[in-house]
């Protein structure tokens, strides 16, 4: 037989031509053809199958080299070997039993459609051969055998009568058959194995030896129209019964039986310990060959389902029957999950190159990352069950997640994509909770993430809130309509818009208009721009200037009187009409009659300001003629400065202006 799986659906198959038991696909074209025989033993390895059958079942195209494809279509001009390959119908009822073990997930266990011609061990078992009972004496067994060799081979009758007549080779038959059981209620059980329920075996409170072996025989007839909750807990039962087992309450049977058949005691427990020993080692092969016959996906579902189950969840010992198992998994899966470790290797890698470019060049990678790794665990789970229960770490586990978390604290702290490294963040937590010192690691990670997510989100919502304060537009005019405005994208005056950020300077007032003495309202003037040009606006309906100026100042003026406070920290002077304003103090004018003006320069502590006709003064406390004065209508800044002259007098403290910075 040569070793083949599905084009279609992955499943394992005795000949690549063949009909599939599974999908009942029948490869019929040329190119199917070709596929099938790449996708056997003659062409590919055991480990690229296995790596194509998950490629398969994943919905993938396999992976296999068009050289293997080209080797293969030359076959199909060989008759005979296609005659090796199959016929294309389905494969007859007959099925070779093998006694070799086979790998749990690369080789598929043969159907036998017969069940009837199934040989369980207690088939094999010479009780069963001469259709003698365990309370038979010698003299029946010798009597009986020599009737059955009139039906059967003399050699195989006088063999079983030799093995059930010595004392010393009878033990390991009576201990492979049903001890303890009535001879009518062994003969019942054998002979329907085929057919009895798991659970009726679990509740016939039979003796505890005669339980794995009914249930070892039952399991050697399982086939793929078995339930996996049958077989799953066959075997949990089973692993709990072969470890807790009682040597002494073996003998006491066996010798209960022998009192009945005539046959001396056992006195030594040593020949039980040995036998059952060699038991062991046939309940592990009937498992795992029980578990061959399964498809990769049910197979990783039944063996993460039992690791759960008796370890519960990770944190209990297991049987030594389930760490046998578990090992044999991870023996036969390390192909696998050493080529998905390479695929997520590249993957992180990609992410890497290609975060610099922003969040949308690489969301599509994460979300195959995701994927890729999902897959990777789901088969590496009852591998990290196991470890985890042995009180260690899956190794491979560690290295694919420390990876993993690498790639989400690099995406926040070297590119600030802190949405996708929250994701690798959930998944770690999610699939990775098997290894403590990681997850709490990953735990701190999720929390210092959930911090910021809520920064963000303040920062996000003062924004919103923010922008909301300071959207205004308004026009006037009938024919010719003049439009201003202001939002976050900058402030907008017919066809010129200055963006909030280069706004570097503002000036705005109003001027009372009258006619003999009659006042015919106030014109106010609103001025806004850049080093290099400015907007000037004239309004004559006061809602509109006092709406625009509060929403203008809320839009820069906070960060104007930032800006003008840090410059001034930095040893800057600032020239305001006629006055120099520095960091400590102010430089004004002294007026004289006669002589010249003269300069001076006075601490803040020794000044005072003041409003008057349209500008802000700044004077000194001690001498009226000592001020300087600035137009609020003509100057920038103008009321940037009187507003952190006025706070820097409202709290004191620091005799420099900038100390302001320190109280906010």
């Amino acid at each position: 037989m040569t070793y083949s799986i599905c084009f279609n659906c992955g499943s394992n198959k005795n000949l690549p031509l063949d009909k599939c038991t599974v999908c009942n696909s029948i490869p019929d074209s040329i190119d199917t053809k070709s596929l099938s025989i790449a996708l056997s033993e003659h062409l590919s390895s055991k480990e690229d199958l296995y790596s194509y059958s998950n490629q398969i079942q994943n919905r993938e195209h396999p992976s296999v080299a068009k050289e293997l494809l080209i080797k293969a279509k030359s076959a199909l001009s060989d008759p005979q070997l296609i005659a090796m390959l199959g016929n294309n119908t389905p494969p007859n009822s007959s099925s070779t039993n093998t006694t070799e073990e086979e790998p749990i997930t690369h080789q598929k266990s043969k159907i036998n459609n017969n069940k009837k011609a199934i040989t369980t061990e207690l088939h094999k078992n010479p009780f069963y051969i001469l259709g003698v009972s365990i309370a038979d004496n010698r003299r029946t067994i010798v009597s009986i055998a020599e009737e059955k060799s009139l039906e059967i081979d003399h050699d195989i009758c006088q063999k079983a009568r030799s093995e059930l007549t010595n004392p010393r080779t009878r033990l390991s038959a009576e201990m492979k058959w049903l001890p303890g059981v009535l001879p009518e209620k062994a003969s019942q059980l054998i002979q329907h194995v085929h057919s009895v329920p798991f659970e009726m075996i679990h509740n016939a409170h039979l003796p505890e030896l005669a339980t794995l072996n009914l249930l070892s025989s039952r399991i050697e007839t399982i086939d793929d129209s078995e339930q996996l909750d049958d077989l799953m807990a066959a075997i949990m039962d089973f692993s709990g019964i072969s470890e807790w087992i009682d040597m002494d309450d073996i003998l006491s049977q066996i010798n209960s039986d022998r009192e009945t058949s005539g046959f001396p005691e056992i006195n030594n427990i040593d020949q039980i310990e040995a036998i059952f020993t060699e038991l062991k080692r046939h309940y592990r092969n009937v498992m795992k060959n029980a578990l061959n016959g399964l498809n990769p996906n049910d197979l990783v579902h039944v063996m993460t389902e039992i690791l759960e189950d008796v370890t519960e969840n990770g944190e209990e010992h297991a049987p030594e029957l389930i760490y046998q198992l578990i090992d044999s998994y991870q023996l036969e899966s390390k192909p696998f999950l050493e080529e998905e470790g390479k695929n997520i290797e590249k993957l992180i890698s990609s992410i890497r190159e290609r975060a610099e470019s922003g969040e949308e060049a690489i969301t599509h990678l994460i979300d195959k990352l995701i994927t890729v790794t999902r897959n990777w665990d789901r088969v590496a789970q009852p591998i990290q069950l196991s470890d985890k229960s042995r009180g260690l770490d899956h190794e491979e586990s560690n290295e694919v997640a420390y990876s993993i978390r690498q790639l989400g604290i690099d995406l926040f702290n070297e590119f600030g994509l802190l949405e996708q490294s929250k994701r690798i963040t959930v998944l770690l937590q999610e699939l990775f909770s098997e290894l403590p010192e990681l997850i709490e690691r990953v735990e701190e990670d999720a929390e210092a993430l959930e911090d910021l997510f809520e920064a963000q989100r303040n920062v996000k919502d003062q924004y919103n809130q923010w922008a909301e304060e300071i959207t205004y537009s308004t026009e006037w005019g009938t024919i010719f309509k003049k439009r201003l405005s202001i939002s976050p994208d900058g402030v907008s005056w017919k066809d010129k818009t200055y963006p909030l950020k280069e706004i570097t300077k503002v000036r705005w007032g109003g001027i009372r208009q009258s006619v003999n003495g009659i006042s015919t309202g106030t014109t106010y003037t609103i001025a806004f721009g850049n080093n290099y040009s400015m907007a000037e606006v004239q309004v004559d309906k006061d809602f509109i200037y006092t709406k625009f100026i509060d929403k203008l100042w809320r839009a820069v003026g906070f960060r104007l009187l930032t800006d003008m406070l840090e410059n001034l920290s930095n040893g800057e002077s600032l020239r305001f009409g006629d006055a120099v304003v520095h960091d400590d103090g102010v430089t004004l004018i002294k007026h004289k009659f006669i002589a010249a003006n003269e300069s001076v320069k006075l601490g803040w502590g020794q000044v005072q300001i003041w409003s008057a006709s349209g500008d802000f003064l700044i004077g000194s406390a001690e001498d009226k003629k000592t001020y300087s004065s600035m137009s609020y209508i003509n100057d920038s800044n103008v009321h940037i400065l009187e507003q952190a002259i006025r706070m820097k007098f409202k709290k004191g403290g620091s005799h420099l202006l900038s100390g302001l910075l320190a109280d906010n």
